[in-house]
């Protein structure tokens, strides 16, 4: 594809996407953009988180990891199976119970205002980090197949992408994304299913069944890791952090729940929340499939590219034809915005209801102050993927993002699991203390556990020893009872 007609296919793109907040974004309240009137239809919700949980990381990175670690991220998938039942069946009850907006509202309603507070500014963190990291990496793609033509920095780059996302949210918010959210899911799959398509008759396989039988024969669709505990990839280890992932980076977060709060009730909630997990690890699969198929095409071309670059560098090729590249630009574009508007949308409101407490400013105002708000959040995330561009280089975005949650969510696995597992109060006072030794304490437990644990590599279970540190941590500050 030249230049001119990737700029033209994302303009297009954007064109109906900000037609889909036009008519979607004609009440433009308060309720309708944080909650969308809690009249969404759980089906559509279902299909569109889809696309939001798999993002431009899980499209670019998990095809590039699978030369590296095989099918071993499957054992995550399975995990996340779990941690979602979790959410459906303890979590999702008590946020419809208490009618929350926010879910961070709970902490306050367990503990107290400084709890509350904790967590709100812990999903911000985590949410800024884990959104910039998908943003960064589309960004990376956009910038090598268009800007770098133009000689356009990478800054404007990212400016250009986090406006175009504030164009078409800052009106309907939570309610226009449920449906771009549905289209871009759409079209991220179309892409996956296209590409593999293409590969499988590059590579000489002509039915599903061949496929399949190749997939199976081959070294590289290796899924689960039993030999040694000390390997990051070992399966209890990755199977427990997938679940607790999911657990924090779903059911403790606000983008996430933000959406299954618009159901019309727990019960469409939690078929949503159902569905949605068994569909995920078909889904998963895709993506790993198309890792191994892009792996097997690059050795058999001669072609360099690693983890990251590899299907970007692949699906631009002038063989592939336009048809595919056309899909693979609109599938990772679909799949980075996707997440990336619900993330700027649920960051808009946490910070307005947990942070400045938007409900007690004059009514006159609340709308100025949520739109204020929403472009704030936007600068912010500029900044923060510009600072990425500077740290980050070689490196597979999906691991760093995950490693970089084992810090951030901790804390919130900690709080709610002590508020929904004890009856205990806490000294509300040093929260905060707690949320930050912990994160601290875990990252040189990681740091130095091949020394400490005699030889024991710590994976993504990081996230779980900091939510056992922060529960712990909170059992010392609690108040005696009377």
């Amino acid at each position: 594809m030249t230049t001119t007609q990737i700029m033209l296919l994302i303009a297009a793109y954007f064109v109906v996407l900000i037609l889909i907040s036009y008519f979607t974004g004609k009440e433009d309240s308060n309720e309708a953009f944080f909650k969308a009137n809690k009249s969404a239809p759980w089906y559509l919700v279902a299909f569109g988180m889809i696309g939001a949980s798999l993002s431009g990381v899980t499209f670019i990175s998990v095809p590039g990891a699978v030369e590296a670690k095989q099918f071993g991220y499957l054992q995550v998938v399975f995990g996340y199976f779990f941690g979602y039942l979790v959410i459906a069946y303890v979590l999702l009850p008590i946020y419809y119970k208490l009618n929350l907006t926010s879910i961070y509202t709970y902490l306050r309603d367990r503990f107290g205002n400084v709890s509350y507070k904790t967590g709100s500014v812990a999903f911000l963190i985590s949410r800024v980090v884990g959104a910039s990291f998908r943003l960064f990496l589309v960004a990376k793609v956009l910038q090598l197949l268009i800007f770098d033509q133009y000689h356009i920095p990478f800054t404007v780059t990212v400016i250009i992408t986090i406006a175009l996302i504030w164009l078409y949210t800052f009106k309907g918010g939570i309610k226009t994304i449920i449906f771009t959210d549905t289209l871009q899911t759409l079209f991220m799959l179309i892409s996956v299913i296209v590409t593999i398509s293409f590969l499988a008759s590059a590579l000489d396989l002509n039915s599903i069944s061949e496929i399949y039988t190749h997939v199976k024969e081959s070294t590289l669709s290796k899924t689960f890791f039993f030999g040694d505990v000390n390997d990051a990839q070992y399966f209890i280890k990755s199977f427990l952090a997938g679940m607790f992932i999911t657990i924090t980076m779903t059911g403790l977060d606000q983008d996430m729940m933000q959406k299954n709060l618009t159901c019309k009730n727990l019960k469409e909630a939690q078929k949503n929340m159902v569905s949605f997990s068994v569909v995920l690890i078909f889904v998963n699969i895709l993506f790993l499939v198309l890792g191994l198929m892009l792996t097997q095409y690059a050795n058999q071309h001669g072609i360099t590219a690693k983890k990251d670059d590899l299907f970007p560098t692949i699906a631009m090729l002038p063989e592939i034809g336009v048809i595919t590249s056309a899909f693979f630009l609109l599938g990772l574009i679909a799949a980075a915005y996707s997440s990336a508007d619900s993330a700027l949308t649920s960051l808009t409101t946490s910070f307005c209801i947990d942070i400045i407490e938007l409900d007690k400013k004059p009514k006159a105002s609340q709308k100025r102050i949520r739109k204020q708000t929403h472009v704030f959040i936007s600068i912010v995330l500029v900044i923060v993927i510009v600072l990425f561009d500077a740290i980050f280089k070689d490196v597979s975005v999906i691991w760093e993002l995950f490693k970089a949650a084992g810090y951030t969510y901790g804390p919130l696995l900690g709080l709610f699991a002590f508020g929904i597992y004890t009856k205990v109060q806490l000294k509300d006072k040093y929260v905060w203390i707690v949320a930050i030794i912990a994160p601290i304490v875990s990252y040189f437990i990681n740091e130095y556990s091949v020394d400490l644990l005699s030889g024991y590599q710590i994976g993504f279970e990081i996230l779980i020893i900091n939510g056992i540190l922060t529960f712990l941590g909170l059992i010392l500050i609690r108040r005696k009872q009377h």
